[in-house]
């Protein structure tokens, strides 16, 4: 797209925002300092790099057969920095621990070390990526339906010493990019039919996580994520958002919202005012569930937008940390990295843009109708011009360009795989 005809609507519309007091540029410097998490994952469908041969297992699951998948380290990270020239900003990377350079040899996870991911940790400083992190609990032959919540000590104890290492590689990562690497905690276990142990399976998965955080860090940061339900694991959840809420606010860690893992008419957005009293920090994993955990690519919607505007009525974009988290293999890859991404950021780029000194005023005054008016004209005024001129900056493609990037690599590269 011309830059002037870009640079013209940005003015048009720098000027349509200042009528209702809004100073677009401190929207967009504001933006600039947001990083998204992207998860390393959505390029290979959750495969990884261990040595088994194994299917994905865990109560996920990965839809679709497109060609172009990354079959190795070194596909996985041009998908990577194909996808980073392709959104404005700077962004964070999201490695699961099965995703570690074991050099075609076979580490079971209680064995894994920094050093399997000092070639990430020189990879993140060559190109400007800090790393975050996650354990693995699923996809092993010992995950069974229990991991850190299992009656059989000897896999219990497995899956702590992963857990406990992957903090420690956390740790490592923090330190050589001198900024917290944020590790989450997420395992399947569940039931799915009936159990009569709710308790016990909750009381192991408690003492499980106070061994794993008995070790503190200064350069990692701890999260804990719930789910609602897993495929094959319908009936029950050990790792509810009750049990983590729980958690989490007696023992001062980060809780992960994923958008996918809650009852379809919960109101995820709610969640972060209350949590933002009791927590240090949320971490949020953006989906798109469709009737279930279906991690379809994130998009533009009522849901992201609302998670947006409540980080930043809050003031909280420095306590809030956006993680993306879907895995479509029905569509380019690469494609839905970028998709899902830039919708993340055009809602959070409509929320530093909405007049809510107005708003607030409107509201204490107890002029509900022009509150309400005012919200509702917030939402047609021109954000998709200064969308445009955000990604002009930075240097990355205006509008919908960034479609023939993405088909040109899939021509010279993906499609040859």
């Amino acid at each position: 797209m011309k830059q002037e005809l870009v640079q013209k609507a940005y003015d048009i519309a720098a000027e349509r925002y200042s009528a209702v007091g809004v100073d677009v540029e401190k929207a967009l410097s504001k933006l600039q300092k947001v990083p998204l998490s992207l998860h390393c994952w959505q390029a290979d469908d959750v495969t990884g790099f261990e040595q088994t041969g194994g299917s994905l297992t865990g109560g996920i699951q990965a839809t679709g057969n497109y060609p172009g998948r990354a079959r190795d380290l070194q596909e996985l990270r041009a998908d990577i920095l194909k996808v980073k020239s392709l959104l404005p900003g700077q962004h964070r990377l999201s490695l699961h621990e099965i995703y570690g350079d074991f050099e075609g040899k076979f580490v079971d996870r209680d064995q894994v070390e920094p050093k399997h991911f000092a070639g990430w940790m020189d990879w993140g400083k060559e190109n400007g990526m800090r790393l975050d992190f996650n354990s693995t609990s699923f996809s092993h032959p010992k995950s069974g339906d229990l991991s850190l919540a299992n009656p059989d000590k000897g896999i219990r104890d497995f899956w702590i010493e992963h857990t406990k290492r992957c903090r420690l590689i956390s740790e490592e990562m923090g330190k050589a990019q001198g900024d917290p690497c944020i590790m989450n905690l997420w395992v399947h276990d569940g039931s799915k039919d009936l159990t009569v142990n709710r308790l016990q399976y909750r009381q192991l998965l408690k003492e499980s996580l106070d061994e794993i955080f008995a070790t503190t860090y200064h350069n990692m940061k701890d999260c804990i994520e719930a789910k609602l339900f897993g495929i094959g694991l319908e009936s029950y959840t050990v790792g509810s958002y009750d049990f983590y809420l729980g958690y989490g606010v007696r023992n001062n860690k980060i809780v992960t919202l994923d958008t996918g893992h809650f009852h379809l008419t919960e109101r995820i957005f709610d969640k972060i005012s209350s949590l933002l009293l009791f927590l240090p920090e949320i971490m949020l994993h953006v989906s798109r569930p469709l009737w279930w955990d279906s991690d379809h690519v994130t998009i533009m919607n009522d849901e992201t937008l609302e998670l947006a505007k409540e980080i930043t009525r809050a003031g909280a974009l420095d306590r809030v940390h956006i993680g993306l988290d879907y895995f479509d293999a029905s569509i380019n890859r690469v494609g839905a990295y970028v998709i899902g991404a830039r919708a993340t950021q055009k809602c959070l780029l409509q929320a530093l843009l909405e007049p809510l000194a107005t708003l607030r005023d409107f509201e204490a005054n107890g002029q509900y109708f022009e509150r309400l008016a005012l919200l509702e004209e917030a939402k047609s005024l021109p954000w998709n011009a200064v969308w445009d001129m955000f990604c002009a900056r930075n240097n990355v493609p205006v509008g919908e360009e960034f479609i023939a990037d993405i088909q040109r690599y899939e021509r010279e590269v993906t499609s040859k795989r």
